[in-house]
């Protein structure tokens, strides 16, 4: 009984945080400066959550050629600079940390 009104409760907690923000989108405006620092949000979240994978993947600093979280992100930024396609950068660097892990044994 517990977990059945733990889900409840988190369901109602998320969806009326989310229903309150779908609900005021067309009437609330921000200014300008604010949409502007508002865009820059995304990347710094996948930023803090990708940089200390890729950098401390067994939690200490990693910087080594046998580091294969770090070369295969190495790989994922030259195809997005090549490519410019989410997709192929996501299969490019998986396929490369797929390589370098259980082809290559890193």
């Amino acid at each position: 009984m517990n977990e059945a009104a733990l889900i409840v409760g988190m369901f109602l907690a998320t969806f009326s945080v989310r229903y309150m923000l779908f609900a005021v989108a067309g009437r609330v405006h921000f200014p300008a400066w604010l949409s502007t620092a508002l865009g820059f949000v995304p990347p710094a979240v996948l930023t803090a959550i990708i940089v200390p994978a890729v950098l401390m993947p067994q939690g200490e600093l990693w910087l080594s050629p046998t580091n294969p979280w770090l070369l295969a992100a190495l790989v994922a930024v030259l195809v997005a600079l090549v490519r410019r396609d989410l997709l192929t950068t996501i299969v490019g660097g998986m396929a490369a940390f797929m390589l370098l892990r259980f082809g290559f044994g890193l």
